[in-house]
């Protein structure tokens, strides 16, 4: 008998063919792969990996669908469940305890909404600190808005600063739309599959904290001028020199500027605070 999902756990059961095989097709699998799923629960998206791939290795907290999954897949060589928090679990030392070789490549899920920010930063770091061994592809299904402003390009209304973060760390790209009666429950907003290819930005940043400080403070009040949301680091005037420089607006908010913008301006600082 298939499980509950469970409101605690922020769990809506996709049940649409056509979109798993879109998220399946967006990873561009191979026999070598091996997958991070995060939040398997009923076990529909892995049932539709497990063919493809080396190994996926399936994260999931529920006490109940780990005795379900492990029914489900328990002779099946390629499949591995680890029960646990995947934000509060060392996934290196725990695949290094019970397999041969702990390297993921790629993370394929449908990802509980609650925690999705922190779940992109467990997967691609941060700008100040990105992950040091970077998932070659990472496709999520998401809340649609997230993934609006995970794509959103500079001046869209949802360009803010989650959308700078992901994009210094990775390309972001749109996939499907899939509706709320795509899941049983159905939630009560839309979802979006998104595929997240983590890759060095150029030129990289001189200062990463300095820049996720900037970024931070930038977006801290949306209708404000970047020179009022940044007053504390640097002076009015010479904002506005930097933004006449660039070629921007001097009155500019901080949705005007492209990830290349702000690694200019975070380089711009940084040099002429050197002595």
């Amino acid at each position: 008998m298939i499980p509950k999902a469970r409101k605690q756990f922020g769990q809506h059961w996709l049940r649409s063919e056509t979109v798993l095989q879109r998220i399946v097709a967006a990873a561009a699998l191979s026999e070598h792969d091996r997958i991070l799923e995060i939040g398997p629960g009923t076990g529909l998206l892995t049932r539709q990996l497990l063919p493809l791939v080396q190994t996926v290795v399936a994260v999931e907290i529920d006490r109940d669908l780990c005795k379900f999954l492990r029914q489900q897949f328990s002779t099946n060589d390629r499949f591995v469940l680890i029960e646990g928090d995947i934000l509060s679990l060392d996934l290196a030392k725990r695949l290094s305890e019970i397999t041969a070789n702990p390297r993921l490549n790629k993370v394929v899920a449908n990802i509980p909404y609650n925690i999705t920010g922190p779940i992109l930063e467990k997967l691609l770091g941060t700008i100040a600190s990105p992950t040091p061994d970077p998932f070659d592809a990472i496709v999520l299904l998401v809340q649609k808005e997230v993934a609006e402003r995970l794509c959103a390009a500079p001046g869209s209304k949802v360009y803010g600063a989650l959308s700078v973060r992901v994009q210094y760390l990775a390309t972001c790209e749109w996939i499907c739309v899939v509706p709320a009666k795509a899941f049983h429950p159905a939630p009560k907003v839309d979802s979006a599959v998104v595929r997240l290819q983590p890759r060095p930005f150029h030129p990289a940043v001189l200062d990463p904290a300095q820049l996720a400080t900037l970024v931070k403070l930038g977006f801290a009040t949306r209708r404000k001028m970047l020179r009022n949301n940044l007053s504390s680091l640097v002076e009015r005037d010479r904002l506005t020199d930097f933004l006449e420089q660039h070629s921007l607006n001097p009155q500019a908010r901080a949705e005007e500027l492209g990830v290349a913008n702000w690694v200019a301006l975070s380089d711009w600082l940084t040099k002429t605070q050197q002595p």
